[in-house]
């Protein structure tokens, strides 16, 4: 009989976040969905996620939260404890991509962008991890990014990478850490990925980025199998690892 499971993702409203939360969706499972749900538009489209996991099955409720804002990330794990009883898994997935160069970039660009990455990685961490720790299937995933490992002109986001890597090195510690308890930590590092097309029209960078070797740019489905992996029971022998999902960027 399959496991029953609280799973907190953030950053599920749009995207590979959305995509993370269909995938995982079953009468096993109870989903904690989190949103910045900054415009009306936003929170018609978390609606739209709740809607369809509600459909397969799932318990679902959302949260709508800034990260860049303290505390913010312990409210998230205290209503999805108060709303489930617990947190069995989490998925770090909220971010954003800056633009800027270093040449535009000031001290505070680049403290904004930790903390709302790392920063906010590391208060849910630190929020759940008693609840993790009591679990018998405790896992978290990071979703970091391609861009903290590839670094070509015309291509940077140094801002977001430094972001990325940081909350790459928390996530690392704290599998080490948590090793000795059974919780698994492991990041996975999508490529570019198509995301809602209707929301965010991608023609421009789709045809001015290098192709990967795969012949494709990514889909949401891609980054939410390799995370609905890491949450399983196939992966508890796995943890400490950083999983590209890029089609083979990489490799050129």
């Amino acid at each position: 009989m399959e496991q029953h499971r609280v799973i907190l993702i953030t950053g599920a409203g749009s995207g590979i976040g959305a995509a993370i939360a269909r995938t995982l969706a079953s009468e096993h499972t109870s989903l904690l969905l989190h949103s910045r749900g900054a415009d009306d538009s936003s929170k018609q489209a978390m609606q739209h996620v709740l809607d369809s996991v509600r459909a397969l099955g799932a318990k679902s409720e959302c949260y709508f939260a800034d990260l860049n804002q303290p505390q913010q990330a312990r409210r998230i794990v205290e209503f999805c404890v108060q709303t489930f009883g617990t947190v069995d898994q989490l998925v770090s997935n909220a971010g954003h991509a800056s633009k800027k160069n270093l040449q535009e970039a000031s001290s505070l660009d680049l403290a904004e962008a930790v903390q709302s990455m790392a920063g906010a990685f590391l208060e849910l961490v630190q929020s759940a991890r008693p609840y993790l720790e009591k679990s018998s299937c405790g896992s978290i995933v990071l979703t970091s990014s391609f861009v903290a490992h590839r670094f070509k002109p015309g291509e940077l986001y140094p801002l977001t990478a430094a972001a990325k890597a940081t909350a790459e090195a928390l996530a690392m510690s704290l599998a080490a850490e948590l090793a000795a308890t059974g919780v698994t930590v492991n990041c996975v590092l999508p490529g570019y990925t198509l995301k809602d097309s209707q929301r965010y029209p991608q023609v421009d960078w789709q045809n001015r980025l290098p192709m990967p070797p795969l012949g494709r740019f990514g889909q949401p489905d891609d980054v939410a199998g390799a995370v609905a992996y890491l949450l399983s029971s196939h992966a508890r022998y796995v943890t400490g690892q950083k999983l590209s999902i890029d089609g083979g960027l990489r490799l050129g």
